[in-house]
This record gives structure tokens, C-alpha cells and sequence, in this order.
């Protein structure tokens, strides 16, 4: 039961990682799974642990990295990403949440399009804003401290899964209760 829970915990986290950067998650993921013993790979998602699988997915983070760090080229880069980063959620929630190996993983997939879905529609809304304030200056330093939350939240979600669940729960109240702090005020104010 622990085990089911703590596979869950990971799904949920490295799929919410994957909104930010589709391919970091989902490289994480095959290399522990290749190298280690932290995460075990069902069919048909072990195929992620084959070395041409993990060649591509380094490619394809290098090139997202980059472009991200482009002022224009990121916004052409998170068009593109709105079908890449929900899917590699899907794909990260389903290969690693472990309990959809004999279950239908269209569950799966709803959680790990809605999660990562939902990270990259803030992203891609915050980032025009981002480029209009600092003239494009600040786009690379977004992207960057984009990059090491998404990774600090997979490794987390790899090493420590319970501990990313508590982080992701406590962000997610935290975050209700400033939006209903802040409606509470405008309705005072009106």
C-alpha cells in the first residue's frame, strides 16, 4: 500500500515537473530506471531505458533549454510545447506511477495531461509578461530558475516522493488560501 502510494506521489510530481520542461522529467525517470533501482519501469514504458531512447530525450532537453532561453524563440518553443508537455506528463505519470501496469491507463494520462497541462498554461501565460517587463533581459533567468525547479521537484519526486506530495499539497493550499486573501480584499474594496 506505501509502495502504491509513494509510486502515486512520484507520478504526481514528475508529471507537474514536466509542465515546466517536457523532456528533464522523463529523462530523470529513464536514466534511475536504467541506472538504479529508485524506479521500475513496467511495459511498455521500459522502452525509455534504451540507450537511444535516453540519447533522444538529451537532444531533445538540450534543444528546449536552449530555445527557452531565446525572447520570441520561447514563445514559438511553448506553442510547440503545448502538445510536448502535457504528453510527456501523460507519458511520466503512466510509466511511473507503477499501479497502472494491468489497469487501463487512460487514468493515467488524464492526471498526467491535467497536471503537467495546467503548469505549462501558467508558464505560458507568465512568460509574455515576463518578456514585456524587462524588454526580453529576464527570459533566460526565468527559463533557468524554471529548469532547476522542474528539476529539483523530479529528483524529489524520484528520491523522496511522500516528501514531494506533502510540498506539492502545502503549495497548493497556500496558494487557495492567498487567492481567497486576495478576492476577500477586492470584494472589501468594491
Amino acid at each position: 500500500m506505501i509502495e502504491t502510494f509513494s509510486n502515486l506521489a512520484a507520478a504526481f510530481g514528475l508529471s507537474t515537473a514536466s509542465g515546466l520542461n517536457a523532456y528533464l522529467p522523463l529523462l530523470l525517470v529513464a536514466l534511475a530506471a536504467r541506472y538504479t533501482d529508485l524506479v521500475t519501469l513496467n511495459k511498455p514504458w521500459d522502452v525509455l531505458t534504451n540507450p537511444w531512447a535516453i540519447g533522444v530525450l538529451a537532444v531533445l532537453l538540450l534543444i528546449e533549454m536552449t530555445v527557452d532561453k531565446i525572447p520570441a524563440v520561447d514563445t514559438v518553443n511553448d506553442v510547440i510545447q503545448t502538445v510536448g508537455r502535457p504528453a510527456a506528463g501523460a507519458i511520466v505519470f503512466a510509466a511511473s506511477s507503477g499501479v497502472f501496469g494491468e489497469l487501463n491507463p487512460v487514468p493515467a494520462f488524464i492526471a498526467g495531461l491535467l497536471l503537467a497541462g495546467g503548469v505549462h498554461a501558467a508558464k505560458t501565460a507568465a512568460r509574455p509578461v515576463v518578456t514585456a517587463t524587462t524588454g526580453g533581459m529576464g527570459n533566460w533567468l526565468v527559463s533557468f530558475l524554471e529548469d532547476i525547479v522542474a528539476f529539483i521537484t523530479a529528483m524529489l519526486s524520484i528520491l523522496l516522493p511522500l516528501l514531494m506530495l506533502v510540498l506539492m499539497v502545502g503549495g497548493l493550499i497556500l496558494f487557495a488560501w492567498r487567492w481567497s486573501a486576495r478576492r476577500r480584499q477586492r470584494a472589501g474594496y468594491a
